[in-house]
């Protein structure tokens, strides 16, 4: 089960830097021009959780094996994008392919590194690449409109049925509003979703801040705070030069470069732990003395569903899971003290999984 987080952005504010440090690699080649990145950089990143840790040291595990996320490092987005400037629509293409969009913002002063506009503005920036986003994906729209209302005209369901779900983003894009803020039944965001508009996507603003703003931030970061904030969006306050120097030190050293820096902990942990929220993401637990694992569900997933995340053939011969809630499995000390408790629960196939529920499953071979 994949799921992808898309970085974009204006050139120059840092996100090939932010994706470098992200997947401690160089696969994202970070220099002071526009368009370096000339295809989009995939990254799998594991999510931090230190429940799993403790989970392992509980149980003996020989081994841990935390989940991921993906991350796509897609080149800057320039004014007039929607048609073709800079590299245009195919850095577009590649947005309408992941789940969720990381809006990096740059929110730091540097004479050195050339902004595109000429001004530090990250609220206008934004508003750029929205802008870009919502042209490209009503000219989209309206291509798949005018076929569509000749077929909804003579009487077919299917086609009524899309045109109005289109026809709702339609209406707020020709408002200058993201589709994301249709007002959606719980059975037409699937369907809605599968239109693959870019501006219908959960956001996630990274305020991009200078090495001594990283702990409190900015006049800048504080616009992005309060724009993300009216929006009903997430923010994530970074400064990718930290996290750069941060990913090439080793482990040990790592603590006291982030106490120096007034950080408790790499801002890239709370940028993967946001944008794995940003996906309405959850994680559930198995453990054992082979290995402790931590798997990766959207939120109200059922058990049948959660066991087909470890195997195909779980979901279709699911018994029942076997549950123990993380607090209880911790206090317990293990699976047979939380039994002691009375906190091992038997659950069939409606039971909705909760975050950090220790699982085991029963299924017919």
């Amino acid at each position: 089960m994949g799921f992808k987080c898309g970085i974009v952005g204006l050139p120059n504010v840092g996100k090939s830097t932010l994706f470098n440090a992200l997947t401690q690699t160089a696969a994202a080649q970070a220099a002071n021009y526009p368009f370096c990145t000339i295809e989009p950089n995939v990254g799998d990143v594991a999510v931090p959780d230190l429940r799993l840790d403790t989970l392992a040291r509980i149980a003996g595990s020989a081994e841990i094996i935390p989940t991921r996320i993906t991350f796509v490092d897609i080149a800057g987005l320039v004014r007039g994008a929607s048609k073709g400037e800079g590299l245009g629509n195919q850095f577009l293409a590649n947005i309408r392919e992941v789940d969720a969009v990381v809006h990096v913002l740059r929110c730091f002063e540097d004479d050195d590194i050339t902004h595109v506009e000429g001004r530090i503005d990250p609220v206008g920036d934004a508003e750029t690449v929205e802008t870009e986003l919502m042209l490209a994906d009503l000219e989209s729209l309206e291509k798949r409109i005018t076929p569509l209302e000749k077929k909804a005209k003579s009487g077919e369901k299917e086609a009524k049925e899309q045109l109005a779900l289109m026809m709702k983003a339609a209406v707020l894009l020709r408002e200058g509003k993201p589709a994301r803020l249709a007002q959606l039944a719980p059975e037409e965001r699937a369907p809605y979703a599968q239109l693959g508009l870019m501006t219908s996507k959960s956001i996630l603003y990274v305020a991009n801040v200078e090495e001594a703003a990283a702990a409190t931030g900015n006049k800048y970061s504080k616009l992005v705070e309060d724009k993300a904030k009216a929006e009903g969006a997430g923010a994530v306050l970074i400064s990718a030069r930290i996290e750069e120097e941060v990913a090439q030190l080793p482990d040990v050293e790592r603590a006291d470069f982030l106490a120096e820096m007034g950080l408790k902990e790499p801002g890239l942990n709370r940028l993967i732990r946001a944008g794995y929220d940003l996906l309405g993401l959850l994680t559930f637990f198995t453990a054992g003395p082979k290995e402790a694992r931590a798997w990766t569900v959207t939120n109200g997933s059922r058990a049948p569903q959660a066991a087909g995340v470890i195997h195909s053939d779980f979901e279709q011969g699911f018994i029942r899971a076997e549950t123990i809630a993380y607090a209880d499995y911790v206090a317990g000390k293990g699976e047979a003290g939380a039994r002691d408790a009375g906190k091992f629960r038997l659950e069939g196939k409606d039971y909705i999984v909760a975050d950090g529920d220790v699982m085991h499953f029963r299924f017919n071979n």
